[in-house]
C-alpha cells in the first residue's frame, strides 16, 4: 500500500506544530515515514507526554514513609503495613465519552483497571467523578444514559464493586463531558511488578486480545479541541469487552507468579507504540518489533494502524526466555492471544519492521523523554469581587433546602449507582451514597476508604483556594468514615493551555494541591492530565479531581454509624457563613459571585485530627461542604430515617461554605465530652440542634421528613428517566 506523502496538512491532522515537525526532522535527519510521524504525534501528543503540564506536576510532593511508588508508573502504591499495599491511580476518559457515551465510559473503566492489575494487584474498588452540560441542554440527557451505563456494563460484568463518585451538572459541560475513572487494588508488597525492561535480547510478548483499528488515533484525538467536525472522530473510539480483560486479568496475575515477567505495561493510549517506547525508555533500552507476529483480528493492517491502534484488554510484556512454554501455556488456557513481536536491544532504537519492510527506526528516548516540554504563558486569575453584606439573600430555610435536593446538582445519586454492581466481592463494608466509601481488606481486620471530589466553581473564583479544597474535603470525607488519609492522585481536566487565563488556573490549582497535600500528609502518588476540554472556543470549568485512600487500622476505629432519636447534632469547625460561589446562590439565585471560601489547612488537620482522636464518643459524622449545615443535616437525618431539627434559620449560617467543617450525631453525655475534649484541643464546637421526630424543623419553618426524601430521591430520576 502506498503511504501518503508528509505535507503539512497531514502534520497538522497528527496535532503536530510546525516548530514540532521540524524538531523531529532536526532529531532523526531526515523527512520521517507515515508510520514515524504516526509514531510521533502519538508519543508528543497532550495526552501521553504532557508537554503543557511537566514543569508544574514536577511541583508536587509525591513522597512519604507510606509510599512505595509515586508518578511514573502505571499506578501509584502506598503501603498499609502487614506486607500489604494499595495501589491506585485514577484518569480520564473525556473526549472518547463525549462522541460515543456507552464506549468512552466503558473503556475508561477498562483502561483504569489494567493500569491497577498490571502492578500484580488484584482491583478491589472503583469510583467515577462525572461532569456534564445543564440538564436541559439537548445532549445532556444522551450523555448521561450512555456513560452511566458504560460504567456499569464494564464493571459489573468485570466483578469490581464502585463504592463511590461524583456527579455534576453545569453549562460549561455542555460541549464536553468530563468521566474520569478510579480504580484500586492490593498487592503484596514482595509481588509488585513495575514497567522498566531488563535484559539485552529479552522476548517482548503481545498478550490479550486481538488488534483491530478501533481507536486508531485516539491519544491525539484527547489532545484536541472539539468543533463541527465531532462526528468524523467517532473511529477514534476503542471498543471493550469486560469478559475479555477478566479473563486477561486473571492470566496476567497467574502469569506472574509463574516468575515469567520481566516487566509488564498495559497497553492503553497510543497502543502498542506507547507500551514499548515507555519499557523502553524506562529500562535504558531499545526495542525491535516484528509486526508480522501480532494478532489482527482485521485483515490488510498496516503498520501505522497496528501501532497506533488503541484496542482494549491488551498488555505487553518483557519475558524471561526459559518461562516462554509456560507463560504460552497460561495465556492459551484463558483462550487469550500469546505472541512474541520483538526484542529488547542494547541500542537508543526503536525499530519497526512490518513483512521484512522497516517501518520506523527512530531514536528511543526522543519519543519519551526528549519529548517537547512547554513553559506556557499563564495569567493569574483576577480576585472576584467580595459579597456585600446587602447582596446576601434571606430565604426561608425549607424553602432553599427543598430547591437544593430537588436539584440535579444536590439531589440523591441514587439512580446513578444502583445500576452500578456495589457489593460485588462481598467486601464493601460502605457503598455509594455518602462522602466516602468503605471497602474491607480480605482476610484482616482492616479497612480502606475511597473517596473523590473537587467543587469547579471555587477553583474558577481562585484555583489556588479551590485546589487546597479538593484535597481538603478529600481529607475530610475519608477523615469522616474514621479513616487516616494515605495519598492522593489528581485528575486534571482544564481547557486549552494555549490560553494564559487556562494556564493560570492550571497553575494555580497544582499551587494549592501541591500546598495542601503538603500540610496534610497525602503525597500525588499518580494522575493524570487532561488539557483541551473545549468546544468552539468554550471551555470547561477547572475540574482538578482528587482522588483519595485512607486505612482505618481495625474495623473497630470505623466511624460508620446513623443518627437516631435523641441524638445532638453537634458542628465541629468554625462557621462565619460564608456563601461566595455557594451552592444557595447557584441553585437558588442562579448567581455565581463572590469569593470562594478560604482554606486553613492548620485547622482543616487540627479538625480531623479531633475527629480521629474522639471517635468513641460519635455515633455518625459527616463534612460539611455544598449546601453547608443544611444539607448536611438533612442528608444525615433522611439516610437514618429520623427527623432533624436546627436552632438557627440565619441564611448564612445554615447555607454558608466555610471549610474545614464536620457534622456529628452523638449520645447527649459523649456531646459534654466532646465539648470537653475540644476545648483541650482549641477545636471550635457547638450544638446546633438534635435528631428526633418525623419532621425537619430549621428555626419556625418544617416540613415532613418523608415528603423532603421523596424529593431528594426522585429527583435524578425525574430529570432523567
Amino acid at each position: 500500500m502506498q503511504e501518503p506523502a508528509i505535507t503539512p496538512e497531514l502534520i497538522e491532522a497528527h496535532g503536530l506544530k510546525p516548530d514540532e515537525y521540524d524538531r523531529i526532522l532536526e532529531i532523526i535527519g531526515r523527512e520521517p515515514s507515515f508510520t514515524e510521524l504516526g509514531i510521533f504525534s502519538a508519543m508528543w501528543n497532550e495526552h501521553c507526554s504532557y508537554k503543557s503540564s511537566k514543569k508544574w506536576l514536577r511541583t508536587l510532593p509525591t513522597e512519604g514513609p507510606q509510599v512505595i511508588c509515586g508518578p511514573g508508573e502505571n499506578a501509584g502504591i502506598v503501603d498499609i503495613g502487614d506486607g500489604q499495599a494499595v495501589v491506585f491511580k485514577m484518569e480520564s476518559h473525556n473526549h472518547p465519552s463525549y462522541i460515543e457515551p456507552y464506549q468512552g465510559a466503558a473503556t475508561g473503566v477498562g483502561g483504569i483497571l489494567r493500569d491497577v492489575f498490571t502492578m500484580g494487584a488484584r482491583p478491589i474498588a472503583a469510583m467515577n467523578a462525572l461532569s456534564f452540560g445543564e440538564p436541559e441542554h439537548p445532549k445532556t440527557r444522551q450523555l448521561v444514559h450512555g456513560v452511566v451505563e458504560g460504567i456499569g456494563g464494564y464493571g459489573n460484568c468485570f466483578g469490581v464493586p464502585c463504592v463511590g463518585g461524583e456527579v455534576r451538572f453545569d453549562p460549561a459541560y455542555n460541549g464536553n463531558c468530563l468521566v474520569n475513572a478510579f480504580a484500586a487494588g492490593l498487592v503484596e508488597t514482595d509481588r509488585i511488578f513495575y514497567s522498566a525492561a531488563s535484559g539485552v535480547g529479552m522476548p517482548v510478548v503481545y498478550l490479550g486480545a486481538k488488534t483491530g483499528r478501533d481507536g486508531v488515533g485516539g491519544a491525539t484525538m484527547a489532545s484536541a479541541e472539539f468543533d463541527e467536525t465531532i462526528d468524523e472522530k467517532r473511529p477514534t473510539v476503542q471498543v471493550g469487552d469486560p469478559f475479555t480483560e477478566k479473563r486477561l486479568m486473571e492470566a496476567t496475575l497467574e502469569l506472574m507468579a509463574t516468575g515469567a515477567v520481566i516487566s509488564i505495561q498495559d497497553m492503553g493510549a497510543a497502543g502498542l507504540t506507547c507500551s514499548a517506547v515507555e519499557m523502553g525508555d524506562k529500562g535504558d533500552l531499545g526495542v525491535r518489533l516484528n509486526l508480522e507476529n501480532v494478532p489482527c483480528r482485521e485483515a490488510g493492517m498496516t503498520a501505522y494502524e497496528m501501532m497506533l491502534s488503541e484496542s482494549q484488554e491488551r498488555m505487553l510484556m518483557v519475558l524471561r526466555p526459559e518461562k516462554e512454554a509456560e507463560a504460552k501455556a497460561v495465556f492459551r488456557k484463558w483462550d487469550l492471544d500469546f505472541a512474541i513481536v520483538g526484542e529488547t536491544i542494547a541500542d537508543d532504537r526503536f525499530v519497526v519492521m512490518h513483512h521484512n519492510t522497516c517501518k520506523a527506526d527512530l531514536p528511543l528516548k526522543a519519543l519519551s523523554g526528549n519529548a517537547p516540554e512547554y513553559d506556557r504563558p499563564w495569567e493569574e486569575t483576577p480576585a472576584p469581587a467580595p459579597l456585600e453584606g446587602t447582596e446576601i439573600p434571606q430565604i426561608d430555610p425549607v424553602d432553599g433546602l427543598r430547591a437544593l435536593i430537588g436539584s440535579a446538582n444536590y439531589c440523591s445519586r441514587q439512580w446513578v449507582y444502583e445500576q452500578y454492581d456495589t457489593m460485588v466481592m462481598a467486601d464493601t463494608a460502605r457503598p455509594p451514597g455518602a462522602g466516602a466509601g468503605v471497602v474491607r481488606v480480605h482476610g484482616t481486620d482492616k479497612l480502606l476508604a475511597f473517596t473523590a471530589d473537587v467543587t469547579p466553581r471555587y477553583v474558577q473564583a481562585d484555583p489556588v483556594e479551590g485546589g487546597k479544597q479538593a484535597v481538603a474535603e478529600a481529607y475530610r470525607n475519608l477523615t469522616s468514615v474514621g479513616a487516616t488519609p494515605l495519598a492522593t492522585t489528581d485528575n486534571m481536566n482544564f481547557g486549552n493551555p494555549e490560553k494564559p487565563q487556562i494556564m493560570g488556573q492550571f497553575v494555580g490549582a497544582v499551587k494549592g494541591i501541591g500546598e495542601a497535600v503538603a500540610a496534610l500528609d497525602m503525597p500525588i502518588v499518580s494522575g493524570n492530565v487532561s488539557l483541551y476540554n473545549e468546544t468552539d472556543g468554550q471551555a470547561i470549568l477547572p475540574t482538578p479531581t482528587i482522588g483519595a485512600v485512607g486505612l482505618i487500622a481495625r474495623s473497630e476505629d470505623a466511624i460508620m454509624g446513623e443518627a437516631r432519636e435523641g441524638h445532638v447534632a453537634v458542628l465541629v469547625g468554625e462557621t462565619t457563613g460564608h456563601l461566595g460561589r455557594s451552592a444557595l446562590l447557584a441553585e437558588v439565585f442562579n448567581r455565581a459571585d463572590g469569593p470562594a471560601p478560604a482554606v486553613d489547612l492548620d485547622a482543616e488537620r487540627r479538625n480531623g485530627d479531633f475527629i480521629r482522636q474522639n471517635r468513641d464518643w460519635i455515633r455518625a459524622c459527616t463534612d460539611l461542604s455544598d449546601g453547608g449545615l443544611a444539607l448536611a443535616a438533612f442528608e444525615m437525618a433522611e439516610a437514618a430515617g429520623v427527623g432533624v431539627q436546627l436552632d438557627t434559620d440565619d441564611t448564612a449560617t445554615l447555607f454558608g461554605e466555610d471549610q474545614g467543617r464536620y457534622l456529628i450525631a452523638c449520645n447527649f453525655d459523649s456531646a459534654e465530652a466532646l465539648m470537653i475534649a475540644a476545648g483541650r484541643a482549641g477545636v471550635t464546637i457547638e450544638t446546633v440542634g438534635r435528631f428526633t421526630g418525623e419532621t425537619v424543623r430549621i428555626g419556625g419553618s418544617e416540613a415532613l421528613l418523608s415528603e423532603l426524601s421523596a424529593l431528594y430521591r426522585g429527583a435524578f430520576g425525574n430529570t432523567f428517566g
